[in-house]
């Protein structure tokens, strides 16, 4: 994916982009801009690398609406965890609670989950959230 970055960076001239693996962010306040760049990138892509843009994974996004990109949505002054993913931490993590009250996973091993959701919770503005996680595990429902 080098070749792709130099060809963003010094062919398309694209002063805001971040990528990690194969997802990638471009940003800028002119939309018409960020419309023109998807064509050079599919073509890109496709000729270069054989890949391809995912139809259903481009977006134009207004800033105040953040920028949704590995698993958070980012604005200018801080970073949420996307909604789905802490839906699904949760979720997890509830059933990891369960599975330690009832005697079949050990404490460490639920510290252990706790810690790696803290880890991607420590990524964005969620202490408050990061506290209603440590908190399943003494107040979550014990029938």
């Amino acid at each position: 994916m080098n070749e792709f970055d130099q060809f963003v960076k010094h062919v398309l001239h694209v002063k805001q982009y971040a990528r990690y693996t194969d997802d990638f962010a471009i940003v800028s306040s002119d939309r018409l801009y960020l419309e023109q760049l998807i064509a050079p990138i599919s073509t890109f892509l496709s000729n270069r690398l054989a890949l391809a843009l995912h139809p259903n994974k481009v977006f134009i996004r207004k800033l105040y609406q953040g920028v949704d990109f590995l698993g958070y949505v980012m604005f200018p002054n801080y970073r949420l965890v996307r909604a789905k993913t802490r839906q699904r931490m949760f979720k997890k993590f509830k059933i990891k609670v369960a599975a330690y009250h009832a005697g079949v996973i050990s404490e460490a091993a639920l510290e252990a989950s706790l810690r790696s959701y803290l880890g991607v919770m420590s990524h964005a503005n969620t202490e408050r959230l990061a506290e209603e996680m440590k908190n399943l595990v003494w107040f979550e429902d014990k029938d």
